[in-house]
This record gives structure tokens, sequence and C-alpha cells, in this order.
């Protein structure tokens, strides 16, 4: 065993997590709990995420680093995976909370086995109120679902259909008196509506870090206030046509005409680089940042 697992008093549960009516009896732990101070940002999303949803995930939490932030995912595949990995390559601590005990040999997915062994060696850790040798079954997801909302001081989710059990994750935060954020999509996407639907509902609509950062009550550092430059080499092939053709400034309409992509492929890709903070839309018109 990579790691060691150990029984946390009921003073060592995360403070948010205490005050919740379903509070867990147990709770058992490897590495270490989230830094104190620190503000706990659990995320979610659709398990067969679109290019789309992995880009803008990719870009929110690169925004975050440096920040006192502790990410909190469910190490399922999917979006909980790439939040994790996502956190580690920026160097934000992260908490796995799996629908399985702790042992390595029934973390579920099997496949994610590495990846907890990596959060625990970099600083982070792993929680779960299962038997160490639990093996996941269907009913342990939903109920790990109220560990993660209620733990935390925000849910952000990325996509989600409306039948997905991401969204019992929003309904507990809800429930538990969090601020619940979500990134809107396509309105051609299934994945967009679990986000839309929440937007009308009241949850606050993220296209950028800085939405996140100032939901979580953390003053802005200086040089996120600023336009920053983006490297042309890391744009993709579509991202590239846009930025040359505005090199002035142009409507959604006329970009749309002077690409020739469908309209929906292009309003994608724009709120994805609106998200990276490459261009933004302002008095009708897309600008370069």
């Amino acid at each position: 065993m990579a790691y060691q697992i150990r029984t946390l008093s009921n003073s060592e549960f995360p403070p948010k997590l205490r005050e919740i009516p379903d509070v867990p009896k147990r709770l058992f732990y490897a590495g270490n709990l989230p830094t104190e101070g620190n503000r706990i940002l659990c995320i979610v999303g659709a398990r067969k995420y679109t290019q789309y949803g992995k880009e803008a995930l990719e870009a929110l939490i690169e925004g975050l680093r440096g920040y006192p932030i502790t990410i909190v995912s469910g190490l399922a595949l999917g979006t909980d995976s790439l939040a994790h990995r996502a956190a580690l390559k920026n160097k934000i601590q992260t908490i796995a909370v799996p629908g399985s005990g702790l042992e390595p040999k029934v973390i579920y997915p099997s496949s994610h086995a590495r990846l907890a062994d990596e959060i625990v060696s970099s600083g982070g850790g792993l929680l779960s109120e299962f038997d160490n040798d639990f093996r996941a079954t269907l009913w342990s997801f939903p109920k790990r679902n109220r560990i993660m909302a209620g733990m935390s001081d925000a849910v952000l989710v990325t996509e989600a259909e409306l039948k997905s059990g991401t969204l019992i994750t929003s309904r507990l935060a809800t429930d538990y008196n969090r601020e619940v954020m979500t990134v809107p999509g396509s309105i051609f996407s299934k994945n967009s509506e679990g986000p839309h639907m929440l937007i009308r509902l009241g949850a606050t609509p993220i296209t950028k870090s800085e939405d996140v950062i100032r939901a979580l009550g953390l003053e802005l550092k200086p040089e996120n206030s600023k336009s920053h430059d983006i490297s042309y080499d890391s744009l993709s092939m579509d991202e590239r046509k846009i930025v040359e053709k505005l090199r002035e400034p142009m409507s959604r309409d006329e970009l749309i005409r002077s690409i020739g992509m469908p309209a929906s492929d292009i309003n994608m890709i724009l709120t994805a680089m609106e998200i990276k903070g490459i261009v933004t839309e302002n008095m009708g018109e897309i600008h370069l940042c």
C-alpha cells in the first residue's frame, strides 16, 4: 500500500461537513486534510464530457493557481479525473472522495488507483465513509455526494445532462446553503441542459476563473485583473482562424459569416476562448483581449 489510512475523529472532520444534517458517523482518510484557511471548491460534471467541457474546466482551474483553494471531486471517470489532474498540474491541493473504500485494491475505477496515489503524494488526500475494503455499488455514489457538497464552500458544475447524477450534488449543495456555480454551454448540447437549468434556478454562471475566485470570497491578485498575452502556438486551428479574423473587432454574426463554420460550432469555440481570456464581447462586438 502506497499510503496509510487512518480514521478521523469527529473533531477532525472538515468544519463545514459537521454542519450538515446527515453527518457521516465516521470517516477514513489518507494523505492530508484540506489546508486550514483554504476555500474548498467541489467540481462535478459529466462522465462523457465534450472537448468544450474539457477545455473550459482546464482553463478555469489554471486560473485558480496560487490562490488558497482546495479542489474536491469524486475520482470517477470523466470530469472528476479531469479536475483532479488539472489541480495536480497547477499545484492546487485536491481531495478525492471515491464511492469505494480507500484500499488501492478497491479504488473505483481501478484505473484511477495510480491517480489516487498521486493525489496523496502531492499533498492532497482521499476521504471516504466506507470501510477500507468496501467495493463501490450503485448506491454508494449518491451517498458520497453529500460529503463532497457538505465539506465544500461552493460547487461548480461544468457539464451535465438533465438526468445526470451530477445534479444530485448540486441539489445537496443548495440544501446545505452552499454556493452553486455552473458553466454555460451550447444550446445544441445535451451536456448543457443541466447547467442551463441550474442557471434558471439561480446558479451563478461562470465564464472565467475570476468569477470563481470572487464567488469564493477571495481577493483577485493584480495580475488577474489585467488581460494577458496568449501564445499563438497554444491555439487550436479553429481558434487561430477566429484570432486572424478579429484583428479588428466584429459582431458575432459577421464573424460566423466570414469563417463559414456552423454557428453552433463558432459559439462553442468563442465561449471556450472567452473562458481562456482570449476574447471578450462588448457592445455587441467580439474583441481580442
